[in-house]
């Protein structure tokens, strides 16, 4: 009997010898290709996967945001900490020695200020280390001006929390609303404006201004500015964070 052909053993092998190289050789090809791509047109590749993730999760955006803002803001926050946290009088709530301190420019009239202070009071509620530090604020027109400096004095007399709660329980300031919030101060009215009331208000606009301020209300905590009645939850997030960074 003839003994089988070597030969199409062999051309087998011969196939199988070639196909590894190949194999290998449209790998490497490829990842060659792309290296290539990348050095030629990283501007291209890249902003690929930044739109693709910027599509993926939106919230980057926002979030890039509020770190430009807040590393725009560190300088006059270094410059300013010291008078931005030390309170006028008594215009203050909270733990008499904080941990962390809360900011706040304010103004009587302001809708947006009145709607923060449940927050405000269940932060304080939950946090015995929280400190709130009141600045007023009145850029809504001469009543509230009238009440700012009616508001100073009653924190220059120990009695803020009293003339604040009543005011803002009372509604927009006016004749009557100021009347029963300067009854609970037991302040007598009318006020003469004290130059230590009048260099506070001047003080707080020029501080509200290094900090960009658009309108009330202005929060300040730790590193974070925040010119909106931002809510319950992200004042909560900000004073963690400003904690965990002290």
């Amino acid at each position: 009997m003839n003994e089988p052909s070597s030969e199409p053993r062999q051309a087998d092998q011969r196939r199988k010898s070639a196909f590894v190289p190949a194999l290998l050789g449209g790998v490497i090809g490829a990842a060659l290709t792309a290296g290539a791509l990348l050095f030629a047109a990283p501007e291209l590749v890249g902003s690929r996967i930044v739109r693709q993730g910027l599509l993926a999760d939106p919230q980057i955006l926002v979030d890039t945001a509020d770190a430009l803002r807040d590393r725009q803001y560190e300088p006059a926050l270094a410059a300013h900490r010291a008078a931005l946290e030390t309170p006028f009088g008594s215009s203050w709530k909270g733990a008499a020695k904080p941990d962390v301190v809360l900011v706040e420019f304010f103004d009587y009239a302001c809708a947006y200020c009145r709607a923060s202070n449940p927050h405000i009071d269940q932060l304080l509620k939950e946090d015995k280390g929280l400190r709130v530090v009141y600045r007023e604020l009145p850029i809504l027109g001469p009543e509230s001006v009238a009440a700012a400096r009616l508001s100073l004095a009653a924190s220059k007399a120990g009695r803020f929390r009293e003339f604040y709660d009543t005011l803002f329980a009372a509604g927009r300031p006016g004749p009557e609303t100021i009347a029963a919030a300067t009854k609970a101060a037991g302040i007598a009215t009318p006020v003469s404006p004290s130059p230590e009331a009048e260099a506070e208000l001047k003080r707080n606009f020029q501080l509200a201004g290094a900090l960009g301020a658009t309108g009330t209300p202005l929060f300040v905590v730790g590193d974070k500015v925040m010119n909106s009645a931002v809510g319950y939850e992200a004042l909560k997030k900000a004073i963690a964070e400003a904690r965990a960074e002290s």
